[in-house]
């Protein structure tokens, strides 16, 4: 089993990158031994939108030092950036070939961020979902975690894959179709004034997310001013349809305390928010609070953070090598 997943170097990381992602990212590890997990900072796809590469820079080694202080292992997982490994667009550029335009035209994700200006859009956002696909074709991925809004991206990977191997592969499977991890519980925590959308670093306002740099009162703060509504908790799940705020609330202190909003609800049904919030202000404060010290720590060791991207690389273009030789083996390009 290989499992390869990465994360946009986009400015500090959230409570939904890591309840949703990052925590999911530390199990797999654990459970899977050294050298199965591979973890990448995706620089490449950063610059697919317009970007301040003095931010970019910066940004990546802060994700690297916030998934360290989260757990990852970089002696136990790969940790690396996109562009200290050439093969992913080597790989990408060979996968062209195969991706189809009406295949790239359908993507929910091109629409979005293209908007109405498509002519305008770079031609980086539109073929993104094919570096997608080299991201975990390159390193035989048997399994990718996914939220929901990239289930798509994986299924275009498939196909892709699935194409090469019909048209190059001559009987053999030049690339392993990778299978969805989708994480059962807390895999979509949403906005703290708005139970609605997704709890995202491109909100502007600072109040909808808890950041995992955010010391003790700042947390409190966030917690006590998320939107509710005047109604007390329901003693069972059911009570919260038709309620986004308090059920993201709730599902946040579930996952955080490894129980089950089932759980929760036994504990704090009939209650307000005037006694909910703080407990879970109190729990995210607790939990938090190490990971806040550990990256404050490592943040400031540039080169230890650059160190582990080199040690990373390394690795990963040693496992991407013999996929990229084959790749292009298949297509009968020479290489020396």
């Amino acid at each position: 089993m290989r499992i390869v997943s990465g994360i946009q170097p986009t400015g500090n990381l959230h409570l939904g990158n890591y309840l949703g992602a990052i925590r999911n990212w530390v199990r797999m590890q654990d459970e899977h031994g050294a050298g199965e997990c591979l973890y990448f900072l995706a620089d490449l796809h950063a610059i697919s939108q317009p970007h301040q590469p003095a931010e970019l820079a910066s940004n990546t080694r802060e994700m690297v030092a916030a998934l360290v202080a989260c757990g990852i292992d970089p002696e136990r997982s790969v940790l690396f950036n996109q562009a200290q490994v050439s093969e992913h667009a080597q790989l990408q550029w060979l996968l062209n070939g195969t991706a189809r335009m009406g295949w790239l035209n359908r993507m929910t994700q091109w629409k979005d961020k293209a908007g109405k200006n498509r002519e305008g859009a770079s031609v980086a956002l539109f073929t993104y979902p094919v570096l997608q696909a080299a991201d975990v074709l390159l390193y035989q991925a048997t399994h990718v975690p996914v939220g929901e809004d990239q289930k798509q991206h994986l299924e275009l990977a498939r196909d892709i894959a699935q194409k090469f191997n019909n048209d190059f592969g001559a009987g053999e499977e030049v690339f392993t179709l990778p299978e969805p991890i989708i994480p059962a519980e807390a895999a979509r925590i949403m906005s703290l004034r708005d139970g609605s959308a997704k709890m995202s670093k491109s909100d502007p306002s600072d109040m909808s997310r808890i950041n995992l740099t955010d010391d003790a009162d700042t947390i409190m703060t966030k917690v006590k001013k998320a939107k509710t509504d005047p109604e007390p908790l329901p003693s069972d799940k059911g009570g919260l349809d038709g309620r986004p705020e308090a059920a993201n609330l709730v599902g946040i202190y579930a996952a955080m305390a490894g129980t089950s909003q089932a759980a929760v609800l036994a504990e704090f049904g009939g209650k307000g928010f005037g006694a909910f919030k703080p407990a879970l202000g109190e729990l995210l404060v607790e939990s938090l609070a190490p990971i806040n010290a550990r990256f404050i720590e490592l943040r400031q060791d540039r080169p230890a953070l650059d160190a582990i991207l080199r040690q990373g690389a390394a690795k990963a273009r040693a496992l991407a090598g013999p996929t990229l030789d084959r790749a292009y083996r298949a297509l009968g390009l020479v290489r020396g």
